[in-house]
């Protein structure tokens, strides 16, 4: 489905088909208001009302091919950010709200490396902190971007990464990109926000990325803790390189919040649950073969770089497997008073019989790979996010070869 079909099925929900409830921003759309749209890009890198393409020619970076042009044309449409270097992308006086952003880079093939960043209101430590790839839902790098159409991230071809993610300020906001590589990287970015009042009810949006290479068996992947005040959480991206023959998605996404412990409020059934898929992600074709299949929906994804059929190449263990998922909370927020911790399983399983009788299976404990970012609304002040991993421990290598334990895998349980 099409973006534009996107926004006509939410403007749909706006407007209470089947009694759910309306979606953020559309149901507005007809509102003539007092609120004034600017926009920062490398044509106009303060947002200034009429402070558009202003460079001449020989001050821009695209100076050689605009050579025979002048003030007003295209002579500047990216930036550069030289090795080891943070830019600002940009800044602007509050109060107002970012409705989108888009970026491509260029020169760099190591989206890890690109980490974007936002301060609100002039705090010290950033409310986002995640590689440009993994915060588009879009984790595994330059030539392994999938096509996303979803109410509030789209990447499009070849590497166009879009958030529609709405994010209120009230004094002022600060975006700013880091090159952790060796190479020099090219952006090309417009910020899109509105100077318009902020509600004293509104949070501030977050994302914090996080990644574990090769998971411990038994151990529990942390998407998300330390936070605590009021808030809700609305999305969750996960990056899964599956190491061991067969299924590998039966881990549960638990939500412990306001003063849980061992025990959380929402637990889920499974990994592909989750993100609202079932039975592993496969559909059987009309040659009678069962194969994974990619969707991309309006709150939720699954997208395998390799798509393999379940009865052939699935229970090969001579090399990773690489998933990326998203799900939107955008019309089911969950939201928290106190504090929130999220979590996520690594699990797989295993077949004990070849003809799979009924009973036999078991849960396969895993050793997987793991990348995530957790988005979410709170009121400040924060929590200071871990310590980014440096960036050589960030990079994702070649495809690894497969299974240490030994197990048999297996095409997963009767149930979803």
């Amino acid at each position: 489905m099409s973006m534009a079909a996107a926004v006509g099925a939410l403007a749909l929900v706006a407007a209470g088909v089947a009694g759910a409830a309306p979606a953020p921003g559309v149901s507005q759309l007809f509102e003539v208001t007092t609120a004034q749209t600017r926009s920062i890009s490398p044509e106009n890198l303060t947002g200034q009302k009429g402070g558009g393409a202003k460079l001449e020619a020989k001050d821009g970076t695209a100076s050689y091919a605009a050579a025979e042009l002048g003030k007003g044309w295209k002579v500047n449409p990216y930036v550069h950010v030289p090795p080891g270097q943070t830019i600002n992308l940009g800044e602007a006086a509050g109060p107002g709200m970012i409705n989108h952003i888009w970026m491509t880079l260029g020169g760099l093939a190591e989206y890890r490396s690109a980490i974007l960043r936002v301060y609100w209101d002039g705090e010290k430590t950033p409310s986002v902190e995640a590689p440009v790839g993994d915060f588009f839902a879009a984790g595994w790098g330059r030539g392994a971007e999938p096509i996303i159409d979803s109410a509030v991230v789209a990447v499009t071809p070849g590497s166009g990464f879009n958030s529609f993610w709405q994010m209120p300020f009230r004094k002022n906001f600060r975006m700013t990109l880091e090159n952790r590589s060796g190479k020099p990287l090219r952006i090309y970015y417009q910020i899109n926000y509105a100077l318009q009042p902020v509600s004293a009810g509104a949070g501030y949006f977050h994302a914090q990325f996080r990644m574990v290479d090769r998971l411990k068996a038994k151990d529990v992947y942390t998407i998300l803790d330390g936070v605590s005040g009021r808030g809700q959480y609305v999305g969750t991206y996960i990056g899964h390189g599956a190491f061991s023959p067969g299924w590998w998605g039966e881990g549960e996404v638990k939500f412990y919040m306001d003063g849980d412990k061992d025990y959380p409020t929402i637990a889920g059934t499974g990994e592909e649950d989750y993100f609202l898929g079932s039975y592993i992600y496969v559909k059987r074709g009309a040659d009678g073969r069962r194969r994974e299949v990619n969707y991309s929906t309006h709150y939720a994804g699954f997208y395998a770089l390799k798509p393999a059929e379940v009865d052939g190449d699935y229970f090969r263990a001579d090399g990773e497997r690489r998933y990326g998922q998203y799900r939107w909370h955008v019309l089911d927020p969950i939201r928290f008073q106190k504090d929130l911790r999220v979590t996520i399983q690594s699990l797989g399983w295993t077949d004990a019989s070849p003809k799979r009788e009924a009973g036999n299976g078991r849960y396969l404990p895993l050793e997987d790979s793991l990348a995530s970012v957790a988005y979410w609304y709170q009121l400040e002040p924060h929590a200071p996010f871990p310590i980014l991993p440096a960036d050589a421990a960030m990079q994702i290598a070649p495809a690894r070869g497969g299974a240490t334990s030994g197990a048999t895998g297996g095409t997963g349980p009767s149930q979803p």
